[in-house]
């Protein structure tokens, strides 16, 4: 009998020894940036008015949805990156009057979203060093498993802002 135990203890051992394995981290691989969260191909679905003036003062409407004024229907932007993942230029199609520059280059105010209560802004250039700064959008809504995102333009007076437009896009890739 203790033969037999010893001989099952061992089994046992054996087993526990063969079920043990390294497990395998894989290689490194860089964190996803909102770059490549933002590039490709985005079509409007909404786009809205805000008079911000109207809107501190609790004056109604204050509010109003332009996404089918003025051929915004056909409004797409699209973010492109290099072969990094950085950010290279953008372009707005669609016969649709300008809210910002139709064509430029871009960047974030960070690569990754933030985890506090900050915000991100898409900034706008005309030069592909990156120098001049042509508009400021605030990132309202990155795009994750749903594949929207959202953005800010706030056009502003003295510092205060008197109206804002807050688009809705979807991707087209």
């Amino acid at each position: 009998m203790k033969c037999k135990s010893i001989y099952w203890l061992a089994v046992v051992m054996c087993l526990m020894a063969l079920g043990c394995d390294n497990t395998d981290d894989g290689s490194y691989v860089a964190p996803i940036t909102l770059y490549e969260k933002l590039n490709g191909n985005w079509g409007l679905t909404n786009l809205k008015m805000v008079d911000e003036v109207a809107k501190a003062n609790k004056i109604e409407p204050n509010e109003e949805n332009l996404s089918t004024y003025f051929n915004y229907e056909d409004f797409k932007i699209k973010f492109n990156v290099d072969e990094k993942n950085q950010p290279s230029s953008y372009e707005v199609t669609g016969d649709v009057p300008p809210l910002f520059a139709p064509k430029g280059y871009w960047a974030l105010s960070s690569d990754f979203q933030p985890t506090n209560l900050g915000e991100t802004k898409i900034y706008l250039y005309s030069d592909a060093q990156k120098t001049q700064k042509t508009d400021e959008l605030k990132l309202s809504s990155v795009p994750g498993s749903n594949e929207e995102l959202e953005f800010q333009l706030i056009h502003s007076s003295g510092g205060s802002p008197f109206v804002s437009y807050v688009f809705k896009l979807n991707a087209l890739n």
